[in-house]
């Protein structure tokens, strides 16, 4: 693909309250990281453009906000994304149990096309002593759904970056993909249509 050749891509951070989402999407856009977040109400958006694959993508990246009662709100934000990041905390199982209905909400607002669509785990907080979740437990989840999964840290920019171009590189492949199949299906006639008479 043309150097040139601009994609924009939608991608969305979604879990429990609290596990890290914020200060992911800050480590990995502005290399940052702060003590002391506020909660996300709602969602905020962050942009980063990168190549890959001999391609420029802006990732537009939506943070949403983690608590129940903006859970129908935050989903009304996956509609149109490219691609998803579902994120829990290693020290709170809670937040890993979450990760089913998560999922859920997010694929539930997916418009459903032939190309899958992407999801990448993430495990953060694995700098931290006290571990809830053993990797085994969460690799065994991932695999189970064939999505893969990332043991991140956030305040010590541990695979942060690996995981959202695993993301975007999925994403990108994803929308390639459609392009392709929209591509094809308005050249394509039958000979039917092409016999039909009008009138």
């Amino acid at each position: 693909m043309n150097p040139q050749k601009k994609v924009d891509l939608k991608l969305i951070i979604v879990g429990a309250l609290g596990v890290g989402k914020t200060s992911l999407l800050h480590q990995y856009v502005h290399k940052t990281f702060y003590e002391d977040y506020q909660t996300t109400l709602g969602a905020s958006i962050l942009s980063k453009i990168i190549n890959l694959e001999d391609t420029t993508l802006k990732l537009q990246i939506w943070d949403t906000g983690g608590q129940e009662r903006f859970r129908s709100v935050v989903s009304t934000f996956y509609k149109g994304s490219d691609g998803c990041l579902l994120a829990f905390d290693v020290t709170d199982l809670e937040s890993f149990e979450a990760l089913d209905i998560w999922r859920g909400d997010v694929l539930a607002k997916i418009i459903p096309v032939e190309q899958p669509y992407p999801m990448v785990v993430l495990g953060n907080k694995i700098d931290l002593d006290d571990r809830k979740v053993p990797q085994e437990l969460a690799q065994g989840w991932c695999q189970e759904k064939d999505i893969p999964y990332f043991e991140v840290s956030a305040k010590s920019d541990i695979n942060v970056v690996q995981a959202f171009e695993m993301l975007a590189s999925r994403a990108l492949a994803r929308y390639r993909g459609i392009l392709e199949s929209h591509l094809t299906d308005s050249i394509k006639l039958s000979p039917h249509q092409a016999q039909r008479r009008c009138c």
